[in-house]
């Protein structure tokens, strides 16, 4: 379904959810407003591939629909390796274990309704986190990253992608305004722009590449770097000594 959700105007912008109402549009949404999500995702399987270790589990955190679970699944072939996404989003793991049984494999993946505050993380050799960090309170961002660093097994890797900002207003406006041209150029209007950023800026914090970069160190990672790139939407991977 075509995203147009914020297509009329509304009296009051409500906070932005991952309902159903998101789910059902979301393919569309994320595809029009993040440039080169397409290829980050089918990346990230390589990488999973690289990084998997037999008897570990690989984690896809904040998995939504499960583009992430589908890409890895394809690469994923050490012996009694499997896939874990996780989702605080009701509609979204409804429908992300839909989308997984929609394809066969024999790499056994588990969907489950889980805070990423709240489960215990089993020993793992890779875990990807697709722009959820930044609808984390935070304060409570480092928590999360020492979980993930002290869950992952020696020579694990930990991706994480997230949109940027820049302490320098300058250079924030001037890749801002690429990608509200992205934004444009896909179809979405000004009035669109205007109220998803309003529906989201109250619930969605986000950070420099300095500040995620020392977060990661702090939090006990070896290597950390940004590995894609795409204007103001980056991911990152950190590896664990």
């Amino acid at each position: 379904m075509r995203d147009n959700l914020y297509a009329d105007s509304l009296n009051k912008v409500k906070d932005f959810t991952f309902d159903e109402s998101v789910v059902e549009v979301f393919p569309d949404m994320i595809q029009r407003s993040v440039p080169g999500y397409s290829t980050m995702v089918s990346a990230i399987g390589k990488l999973a591939q690289q990084f998997q270790q037999p008897n570990s589990a690989v984690y896809d955190l904040g998995c939504s629909l499960g583009a992430a679970t589908l890409s890895m699944r394809k690469y994923i072939d050490k012996p009694n390796c499997k896939i874990i996404a996780l989702d605080n989003s009701v509609p979204m793991v409804e429908r992300c274990r839909n989308n997984i049984k929609a394809y066969k494999s024999d790499v056994e993946v588990i969907v489950d309704l889980a805070d990423i505050l709240e489960v215990e993380l089993q020993p793992c050799s890779f875990v990807v986190m697709n722009f959820t960090l930044q609808f984390i309170e935070p304060e409570l961002r480092s928590v999360v990253l020492s979980k993930i660093h002290n869950a992952l097994l020696p020579g694990g890797a930990f991706v994480m992608s997230e949109k940027l900002k820049w302490d320098d207003s300058k250079i924030h406006d001037a890749i801002n305004n690429l990608h509200l041209d992205f934004k444009r150029a896909n179809g979405y209007s000004e009035l669109e722009i205007s109220q998803k950023r309003s529906a989201i800026e109250n619930v969605m914090k986000i950070d420099t590449e300095q500040t995620h970069l020392a977060r990661l160190q702090q939090a006990g990672f070896s290597s950390q770097s940004i590995w894609y790139q795409c204007f103001n939407f980056a991911s990152f991977i950190a590896i664990k000594a």
